[in-house]
């Protein structure tokens, strides 16, 4: 999309200067406003024409029965599915009783922009109805930050050259008619009319409708109140019905003159409150927006932004076309985040209902530790949620047999609703996933009462998972078998690299948080005897190595597998997984995402400089990035081996996944992880940005694209920015006590007396690796010829 013609390259907006339909879904997912809790797609004002309506709350699902051709024991009885909540977006216009419809009359001009420093969707339209009266209609939407029951719009329409009589409808809809979804399985089930109406009124200006998902028992709430300003006479009139309650204002605006509407939407919802207490809840979130006012609204989402900004902001010189896209990347993952706050944080954020609205290991892998350095309070709230669901966990681990929790691979409540148990239920990693992201926040904020209170309970319970699941053979190596790591074109593999090492991170991790708080511990039943049986799995943690090729082995035995034929492939043949068996993807050499490359980036500390480069050059050849998840972490090893072209383009196709639509998918919404996946291909591969505990390190070296890369990130009370020229990086201590890092291995100390300046060493000399036939990553200089002629 960014390549189209009407989308503009600029470095704190997106910016689209005409409608088109044809790609007008995905817009809708670009254009999406949400704070982590409220979510609304980028759907145009009137509501019509339209990809996905999109209105959601964070939690907010229904159930339905998962299909299985044969019952099998332990597989998840229900599915979960992100619904279709109240839409408090519709403000229909009639222009001479014509509707304002962009399919009908003239379109003279039509601009929207997504200001990144504004936090607001900004639209302005010009158009003759078919009678041949032109009016001028300008709208700007949020959803807040600071409050976070809160979207609003202001919606202003002009009479540009003659009288005309207008008429609009703001409206509360519930249970809208949703297309039809494609067979694609990443695409969310379609639940119509999923929502049963409970209570509706229509007050003056004031609308609310409550309603009660059927099966999973939610009941929600949304309210609206309006300030209108117009041309006397001006009049409105409200009405209600069980699935729309609407305000309709009418006047006559002479030439020149303007009708204005600002709407302030509430939300809520509950699955234990009464329905006078959800009513009440999102009357007074609408009350205090109301106190607020649309400008007071706007003043804080600006307020809000500006000290993110200042936190996280990542500045690249070279590229437009990255420094748009990283922005875009930290504005999403943002909003995916910011206001979830002990709700999970879904693999599309609430920008569409894509993969069920699911939230996956993705958010701990990949959205977590970009939070953790930028926005830390979110990544304490999404962990908090996910010991919320440890009874789940619990219940889920014994049903399987084991000890400890098992969390599930995908959720919505907490609970697995993966069909597909080798993608599913054996993809235990996640356990780990969750693990990483508890250690990682600790050890970046320090935050002791999170430690004791949250972290410990989770570590201690996925550290059992892992000494009950795993066995020591008879020479004393831990072994963990029949799992499913983060390649999906491999399952159930005895000793997957990135599971072991990972849990082997989690279980030692487990044994030092019980020695420190042996009280939280107690309460838990974890006493020494236990910590040090995790301690003597993770010591004997077997990782699989083929010593012949000189590289370690996604999974035991992975090395002997027979190859894909990957010259037989066409490109209308890939995701390979929609049009090949799972067992034939299986038992043969050919990687879906990274896999062990992403293990060497999260446990680089057990790989050597030598290690890394083999095992990089012996995997890209079979790494057919069939996931969004995979680029980024290809990039970060590829960067740190030295393959800095590649790395670059795979931090493109990163970043621009959803901005070119590079999966085909983007209308189903936006890709969160791989967004977060542009901070971590910047940060963590050019910048060459390690933590590990008390350690920060930095290896950084340019791509020849970039002049200079600057990002700054917090760090136990302290915030530094780190500027990256070809030859030298400058480290700069904005805030905060001094503060030891290293750079290309020296030890330093970064003071706020003045910035420390170091050399950057040439990048070492290797081969360029080869990648599967069609599957290279596209050169930048292809992607321009490509848009030039085009």
């Amino acid at each position: 999309m960014i390549t189209h013609t009407s989308y503009a390259v600029e470095p704190w907006a997106l910016r689209e200067t005409g409608l088109n339909l044809d790609v007008l879904p995905q817009s809708e997912s670009v254009f999406a406003l949400s704070n982590g809790h409220v979510g609304w797609r980028g759907n145009l004002d009137e509501g019509e024409p339209h990809g996905l309506p999109g209105s959601y709350l964070n939690g907010v699902h229904e159930l339905h029965p998962l299909p299985y051709a044969e019952a099998g024991y332990g597989y998840p009885e229900s599915g979960q599915t992100v619904i279709n909540v109240t839409n408090g977006k519709i403000i229909r216009l009639l222009v001479n009783d014509e509707p304002f419809d962009l399919r009908y009359g003239r379109l003279i001009s039509h601009e929207r922009v997504l200001d990144l420093r504004g936090g607001v969707l900004r639209r302005t339209v010009e158009w003759a109805s078919p009678a041949g009266c032109v009016v001028r209609v300008r709208s700007t939407r949020l959803v807040s930050f600071s409050q976070r029951a809160i979207a609003a719009v202001a919606y202003e329409v002009e009479a540009v050259d003659s009288q005309v009589r207008i008429v609009i409808q703001s409206e509360l809809v519930a249970n809208e008619q949703l297309p039809h979804t494609a067979g694609d399985p990443r695409t969310a089930v379609a639940l119509e009319s999923s929502l049963d109406a409970e209570e509706d009124l229509a007050d003056g200006n004031r609308l609310r409708l409550v309603h009660l998902t059927r099966k999973s028992g939610l009941r929600v709430a949304a309210a609206a109140d309006h300030v209108v300003e117009g041309p006397a006479p001006t009049r409105t009139s409200s009405e209600s019905g069980a699935d729309v309650s609407r305000l309709t204002v009418t006047s006559v605006l002479e030439a020149g003159q303007k009708l204005r509407m600002e709407k302030l939407v509430s939300y809520g919802w509950s699955s234990i409150r009464s329905l006078p207490a959800v009513r009440d809840q999102v009357d007074a979130a609408l009350a205090g927006a109301f106190s607020t006012g649309w400008q007071g609204l706007v003043d804080e989402q600006r307020a809000y932004l500006d000290d993110f900004w200042e936190r996280a902001d990542v500045e690249v010189d070279g590229d437009e076309e990255i420094q748009q896209a990283v922005r875009f990347a930290l504005f999403h993952v943002l909003q995916a985040g910011a206001r979830a706050e002990q709700r999970a944080i879904p693999a599309k954020g609430l920008t569409g209902s894509g993969y069920d609205g699911h939230s996956f290991w993705d958010t701990e892998t990949f959205v977590l530790p970009l939070l953790t350095y930028t926005a830390p309070s979110a990544v304490a709230e999404a962990l908090r949620w996910r010991q919320s669901t440890l009874p789940a966990a619990r219940d889920r681990a014994d049903q399987l047999g084991l000890k400890g929790a098992a969390f599930p691979w995908r959720t919505i409540e907490g609970s697995e609703c993966s069909a597909y148990w080798p993608a599913g239920a054996a993809a235990f990693h996640v356990n780990a996933d969750i693990a990483d992201a508890a250690i990682r926040y600790v050890a970046a904020t320090g935050d002791e009462g999170f430690e004791r209170e949250c972290a410990v309970e989770l570590l201690v319970e996925t550290a059992r998972l892992w000494r009950s699941l795993g066995h020591h053979d008879p020479h004393g190596a831990f072994h963990i078998d029949g799992v499913t790591g983060p390649d999906e074109y491999s399952a159930i593999a005895d000793d997957n690299a990135y599971t072991n090492l990972m849990a082997r991170a989690n279980l030692l991790a487990a044994a030092d948080v019980v020695e420190r708080h042996p009280h939280k511990a107690a309460e838990l039943g974890a006493d020494a005897e236990e910590s040090a049986a995790w301690r003597d799995a993770a010591e004997a943690m077997h990782v699989p190595y083929n010593a012949e090729l000189g590289v370690h082995e996604q999974a035991a035995g992975y090395t002997g597998h027979q190859y894909w034929d990957f010259a037989a492939m066409r490109p209308e043949d890939y995701p390979l997984m929609l049009h090949f068996p799972y067992f034939d993807l299986y038992r043969k050499q050919v990687v879906k995402q990274a896999d062990l490359v992403l293990a060497m980036y999260k446990c680089s500390e057990f790989f050597t400089e030598e290690h890394k480069a083999r095992n990089f050059a012996y995997y890209e050849p079979i790494t057919v990035r069939d996931s969004s998840l995979s680029a980024c972490s290809q990039a970060v090893i590829a960067a740190e081996v030295g393959h800095l072209h590649l790395a670059y383009d795979y931090l493109v196709e990163a970043a621009l996944m959803d901005l070119e639509d590079l999966e085909s998918n983007t209308r189903d919404g936006l890709h969160i992880a791989s967004l977060a996946g542009t901070w971590m291909a910047l940060v963590a591969g050019f910048g060459g940005m390690r933590h590990t505990g008390d350690s920060l390190a930095f290896t950084p070296r340019l791509p020849e694209r970039f002049s200079r890369l600057a990002f700054t990130m917090e760090l136990l009370g302290r915030r530094l920015k780190v500027e990256i020229k070809s030859d030298a990086a400058t480290y700069t201590l904005v805030s905060g006590a001094p503060m030891k890092i290293s750079h290309h291995g020296e030890t330093l100390t970064v003071s706020g007396e003045a910035p420390e300046t170091r050399h950057i060493a040439h990048a070492p000399s290797r081969p360029a690796p080869d990648q599967p036939p069609g599957r290279r990553p596209d050169h930048r200089e292809h992607r321009e010829d490509r848009q030039h002629n085009s």
